[in-house]
């Protein structure tokens, strides 16, 4: 009789863990999805300003590792608006292809708004855009600190001959979710500066 009441008892704790597991699993795709919907309505809304002024779109990427590039590309019709992305995910990407000073990085770290900054005039520098976007966060699970826990992403935004803006954003969830709205909030930081 023992090992019955035993076996309903962890049948009762598989079917409750089973139940949560689902319901996290439901509100990760929800959560996905009303993201991914919001990010095509942003994107759209990109593509009408910019094709209509004639301009283009150059990102570069750290934590993102090209999820930026990849949500811009996957618009049909991107190539009347997109120019390049750089994924400079190592610091040696950042000092090549962009020419962020490796004594700026060494002074503030790879995530901080000076870097930013930095990679945001060797995007506009490299490429034909008029506008750039620029990410570098620490997506975890791991290289969080304490002064910069996982979750700490600046995302900057620049338009040719005009400002160069970062902003720093404090993202909760796990690695995918910090890259996912990381794209988001680059995106949205990119409309919010067009006039």
């Amino acid at each position: 009789m023992e090992r019955a009441e035993n076996r309903v008892r962890a049948s009762s704790y598989e079917i409750r863990c089973l139940f949560e597991a689902v319901a996290r699993c439901a509100y990760a795709l929800c959560t996905r999805f009303r993201s991914e919907q919001a990010i095509d309505t942003i994107l759209r809304t990109i593509a009408e300003y910019l094709t209509a002024r004639h301009q283009r779109l150059a990102v570069a990427e750290s934590c993102t590792g090209g999820l930026l590039a990849a949500a811009c590309t996957e618009r049909p019709g991107s190539s009347a608006w997109f120019d390049r992305g750089f994924i400079t995910y190592a610091n040696d990407a950042k000092i090549e292809m962009l020419g962020v000073e490796p004594a700026l990085i060494q002074q503030h770290g790879a995530v901080s708004v000076p870097v930013v900054r930095a990679m945001l005039s060797g995007t506009l520098r490299h490429s034909m855009a008029g506008w750039a976007i620029a990410v570098s966060g620490v997506a975890g699970p791991a290289g969080g600190t304490v002064h910069k826990p996982v979750g700490t992403v600046y995302i900057g935004w620049a338009e040719r001959g005009g400002a160069h803006v970062a902003e720093h954003f404090a993202l909760s969830g796990d690695r995918a979710a910090v890259r996912r709205a990381s794209v988001e909030r680059a995106l949205e930081g990119l409309v919010a500066r067009f006039d």
